[in-house]
């Protein structure tokens, strides 16, 4: 759904897309800088989770430094009139952190990608194992990070 959003609504979406403030009433505080009170902006959160505008609201935690040292990409080779019942079944796995599907690319066949997170490359390549069997996933392969150059939250209305 396409919608109008007011001035107020977008600068509360640019105040909520960066980190919540640490304070007893981040609300209030994220309030006080759109014009709004903090029971109007959490209700207004309510509303956007409500309608499907926001998805989830949460802290982002760097697994590395909890010891997560590996995360590999794995990429499998799913039929195509079983994407949808194997990438929800993947996705559903708590070892899953994100889960995609993309057209199949010439000489790269695999059309499903699930992001797995592991304290070793091992124990990543034990969890693919595992999964391929629990969802029936069929062919992959495991492509795994070797440095990162940027990781943030998609910003939107920064102009």
């Amino acid at each position: 759904m396409s919608r109008q959003l007011t001035a107020t609504e977008r600068e509360l979406i640019r105040q909520l897309q960066a980190d919540i403030p640490l304070t007893p009433e981040p609300f209030a505080d994220i309030g006080a800088a759109v014009g709004m009170s903090a029971d109007q902006v959490l209700e207004k959160v309510g509303q956007w989770i409500e309608d499907g505008t926001i998805r989830r609201f949460g802290a982002m935690v760097r697994h590395q430094k909890l010891g997560y040292k590996a995360n590999a990409m794995s990429a499998w080779d799913v039929p195509d009139e079983r994407a949808d019942e194997v990438g929800e079944a993947l996705a559903a796995a708590s070892e899953v952190s994100h889960c995609y599907q993309r057209p199949r690319a010439d000489g790269w066949n695999y059309n499903l990608f699930a992001m797995i997170h592991g304290a070793t490359p091992d124990e990543c390549h034990q969890v693919a194992a595992a999964l391929s069997v629990r969802v029936g996933a069929g062919e992959y392969r495991l492509l795994f990070s070797t440095r990162e150059f940027k990781k943030i939250s998609m910003s939107y209305f920064m102009e």
